[in-house]
């Protein structure tokens, strides 16, 4: 892949960003040396690696789901600022018309 000034400027306007003549120059070098550093990656020998999509075993990592009591509503809403007894109380967050 060439990084280049076209590059850059495609990049800027996907990200609507703005950037200045000295901060085009640091990103064009910081790609470059990203994707330096990623053609590491092509000189290792994976023949005998088996593919996988998942870095780890196929085991479940998580507890069984199992039902339990919760705590009690008024343990829960006794520290909210605002409430109605049975739910949290919160400003509205989307206006309507």
């Amino acid at each position: 892949m060439q990084i280049n000034e076209a590059l850059i400027t495609y990049l800027e306007d996907l990200s609507a960003l703005t950037l200045s003549a000295a901060e085009k120059h640091r990103v064009t070098a910081d790609l470059k040396n990203i994707l330096q550093s990623m053609s590491v990656l092509s000189t290792l020998d994976t023949t005998n690696v088996p593919e996988r999509s998942h870095p780890f075993d196929d085991t479940n990592a998580f507890r069984d789901d199992m039902p339990q009591t919760s705590l009690a509503r008024e343990l829960i809403l006794q520290n909210a600022p605002d409430t109605n007894g049975e739910m949290f109380i919160a400003p509205r967050t989307i206006e309507t018309a």
